[in-house]
């Protein structure tokens, strides 16, 4: 795997001495209202360098890790099936070799193909999921391949009980009703329940991290294809992510739904950047060993 020209600030180690292995899921062909996501990791990536390595939060610093940045995927923007099998593909050679990917959308429908990877490996797999919408419609428009319905997709292969969802203040009313049928563990509106959930669960259960960045409000993070109102500081979406990476064990993550030219401040990239940056932190090569 070759190392990316440019990569995110300090995640510039080989990939044999990688813990982490960053990769871009540029891909946004199923968007329902603004596109825009395909030129997110690329963003991320590239104003990763307005930050300073140190976070304040953990005491950590980005220069005392390894992580490789192996770049963006060339994805088919015309076929959903044909770019979820890159993401698979690339997301399998990661996993391989004993390392943690960590995927930077592109649009919500990208974990899918992390996601099938992963289980692969991980058969007991659950999913934490940060989103402002429920994303489990069962089609959108008569697609099946939707960000309308990635979590959806994903409780096909994992079915009850593997999917806990938080921060949902948006969605179609069967989706409503097919989490309240106890489809999913759905928690609408904050993030509060994390530690809750979190807790129920076996310290060793293997959990995928999917974070769609719209879960924040669109004062903090208007950058984004669907923007929904009532939603996270970033303060909140920080702790519930140390959190989860502090007490489980993350063996896969993304983060996705940044369209940078939808906020001309730039603000909500500088946000995505932070966030990527503590994320990187918290799942650090020698937590991921030591899970």
């Amino acid at each position: 795997m070759r190392k990316n020209i440019e990569t995110f600030i300090a995640c510039d180690a080989g990939y044999d001495d990688a813990g982490i292995v960053i990769f871009g899921a540029p891909f946004d062909s199923t968007v329902s209202y603004r596109p825009g996501a395909r030129f997110g990791s690329a963003a991320i990536r590239h104003e990763s360098y307005g930050l300073e390595t140190y976070s304040p939060y953990q005491d950590r610093d980005l220069e005392d890790i390894d992580v490789f940045d192996s770049g963006d995927l060339e994805l088919p923007m015309g076929s959903a099936e044909m770019a979820l099998d890159a993401i698979s593909e690339r997301t399998a050679e990661i996993l391989s070799d004993g390392k943690l990917p960590l995927m930077l959308g592109g649009e919500h429908l990208v974990t899918l193909g992390a996601f099938r990877a992963v289980q692969k490996k991980y058969p007991d797999l659950h999913i934490i999921h940060f989103d402002a919408h429920t994303d489990l419609r069962d089609n959108y428009l008569g697609v099946k391949l939707s960000h309308a319905c990635v979590i959806r997709r994903c409780h096909d292969i994992v079915g009850d009980g593997r999917i806990h969802q938080f921060g949902i203040r948006s969605g179609d009313r069967t989706e409503w009703m097919f989490a309240r049928d106890g489809h999913t563990d759905l928690h609408p509106f904050n993030l509060d329940d994390v530690n809750k959930v979190i807790g129920s669960l076996n310290k060793g259960t293997p959990v995928y991290l999917t974070v769609d960045l719209d879960v924040l409000d669109p004062s903090v993070f208007p950058g984004t294809g669907t923007p929904e109102a009532d939603g996270v500081t970033f303060k909140e979406l920080l702790g519930a992510m140390l959190l989860v990476c502090g007490k489980m064990k993350v063996v896969g993550c993304d983060v996705n739904e940044l369209a940078p030219m939808l906020d001309a401040s730039g603000t909500s990239t500088a946000v995505a950047c932070k966030f990527v940056r503590e994320l990187l932190l918290a799942l650090d090569n020698r937590i991921f060993t030591n899970c």
